[in-house]
């Protein structure tokens, strides 16, 4: 830069001061809109359908006679469509007592877990 007079120089120093700038705010609008994605990613990941039907079956088999049967095919059919784990446990009701039965769900599929405690009559 010594051949150069002192506009030339100005123009260059400027050159480099607006690329540098450009490239900082690159850099800030691409993390930000990463940050977007996976926030909007994870609101659309979570399977609250998959979660209602799962808890619509489960309710629907309580009063079943043999609701171990039910247990095992949501277990196997989670897992092999949905790859998720489920586990649940239903504390039925004693009559003369206590007229509600209590249910503990566990919902895994590797991106969401999720835990539910209902009571249903």
């Amino acid at each position: 830069m010594a051949r150069l007079n002192e506009d030339a120089q100005w123009i260059i120093l400027m050159g480099f001061l607006i690329s540098f700038s450009f490239f900082f705010l690159a850099l800030i609008i691409n993390q930000s809109t990463i940050v977007g994605q996976t926030t909007a990613e994870s609101v659309i990941e979570f399977p609250k359908n998959d979660i209602r039907d799962i808890s619509s079956v489960i309710e629907r088999s309580i009063n079943l006679p043999d609701p171990a049967i039910v247990k095992s095919d949501i277990r196997i059919l989670s897992l092999k469509r949905k790859n998720a784990i489920v586990e649940y446990s239903i504390i039925p009701a004693n009559p003369p007592v206590d007229v509600h039965n209590y249910a503990n769900i566990h919902y895994n599929n590797g991106v969401t877990e999720y835990n539910e405690n209902w009571t249903s009559l």
